[in-house]
């Protein structure tokens, strides 16, 4: 498997390894008095549709994009039906579950929407969910949301809020058919401590667009687990900003991309606060004809997030021919007074070697490479910590893998 890592040192204005094999796209270094992450958008973030242009596909943050495959949610021609989706949320004594309107104070406080698709989805939605922890509140049980798509078009609009000192496990599975541009929203009160796992098991023609925007308050903690398996077009954007100092995130992600299906997932975590953390591990395996994943993992140090310490990594198993995997992390620095900042990048196929191994000692093919892709897995399935949750992607990872094999 041959890798990208770069690593930037004060006084470098650019450095850079070669780009990562099967991506068409390297991973770039900058220090810069302005950031290109935020400048290279085709328009400012707003909460009104028509302050962005509709995308042609030329755009930076749309060129991996197969824009006719979003049914018409980036350009104004999907309307809400009544049969979207339905949605479901259990959760334990304590927790306050709200049905509010659009001038609730709580909703779009995590962040703004940064391209037409989630400004659209702000604003068409009618009533939005909101999920609040109260503070020094420990839950001892996950809170689930269930996303459940009955086959129309749907735009929605979800707001968990955990107060000061508050720890919570948030499970948001998303199943069936349907059309879906939403926001997620995330307000981490000081100290707070919240996992989210946001699982995509769709159906084959499901499309799903949203923006997930966490607020991270004084040293709390954030740990963010996105799982992609389902649905003909997935593009998710999670993004990440700190409203004090001693924040910590961790942001994970796996995702399996079969024949056909586009997996796009654009992260974006602004240190814009000093003496905060971020570790990024998105991995993703790919089999089957134009089966197309992309990742995009933007980290942007400001000049004034002195002491910031932040790592990204995303690595791709690609398990047969006529996949495609475009991965492009970006590092941009805007202060060197920082504990460390680094990024890589890897995709390739199975490593012989491995292989070979397993094989002399008397196991089959096919059971070898289950092995070795369970074991490219394992690490991030580990950090899920619901254990329904973990049985149940291992079984989806096995059934992937049958379905290579067969």
């Amino acid at each position: 498997m041959a890798e990208a890592q770069n690593s930037p040192t004060l006084g470098s204005a650019r450095a850079g390894g070669p780009p990562p094999v099967g991506s068409t796209t390297a991973g770039s270094i900058a220090v810069a008095a302005e950031s290109t992450v935020v400048s290279r958008m085709s328009a400012p973030p707003s909460f009104d549709v028509t302050d962005f242009p509709v995308p042609h596909g030329r755009e930076e943050e749309w060129r991996f994009t197969p824009l006719e495959r979003l049914r018409g949610l980036h350009d104004g021609s999907a309307v809400a039906t009544g049969d979207g989706v339905k949605v479901d949320v259990q959760a334990p004594e304590g927790v306050t579950v709200e049905t509010v309107g659009r001038d609730d104070a709580r909703l779009g406080k995590a962040g703004t929407p940064v391209d037409r698709v989630a400004a659209q989805a702000y604003s068409a939605f009618e009533k939005a969910s909101v999920v609040t922890v109260p503070k020094e509140t420990v839950l001892t049980e996950p809170i689930r949301i269930a996303v459940h798509g009955e086959g129309g078009v749907a735009f929605g609009h979800q707001v968990i809020e955990l107060g000061a000192f508050a720890e919570a496990v948030v499970v948001i599975d998303h199943t069936g058919d349907a059309v879906l541009a939403a926001n997620v929203d995330y307000l981490l009160g000081d100290g707070a401590k919240l996992t989210v796992v946001s699982v995509q098991d769709w159906d084959d023609k499901a499309v799903h667009a949203a923006q997930h925007n966490a607020l991270v308050g004084r040293d709390a903690s954030f740990k963010s687990i996105i799982v992609t398996f389902g649905g003909d077009l997935v593009r998710l954007h999670p993004r990440v900003t700190y409203a004090g100092p001693g924040g910590e995130v961790e942001m994970f992600g796996l995702y399996f991309t079969d024949q056909g299906q586009h997996q796009e997932h654009r992260l974006f975590v602004d240190h814009n606060v000093p003496h905060c953390k971020s570790n990024v591990v998105y991995k993703g395996a790919l089999q089957g004809d134009s089966a197309h994943a992309v990742w995009i993992g933007d980290v942007l140090i400001e000049a004034k997030a002195e002491g910031t310490d932040t790592y990204e990594m995303n690595r791709n198993l690609v398990l047969t021919d006529g996949a495609r995997v475009d991965s492009v992390p970006n590092l941009e620095i805007e202060t060197g007074e920082i504990v460390g900042a680094g990024h890589a990048s890897a995709t390739g196929r199975f490593d012989d070697e491995q292989l070979f191994y397993l094989m002399a000692r008397g196991i089959p093919e096919h059971e070898a490479r289950r092995l070795v892709v369970r074991g490219f897995f394992a690490e991030l399935v580990q950090q899920i910590g619901v254990p329904d949750i973990e049985e149940r992607l291992i079984t989806k990872i096995e059934e992937e893998l049958e379905a290579s094999v067969a």
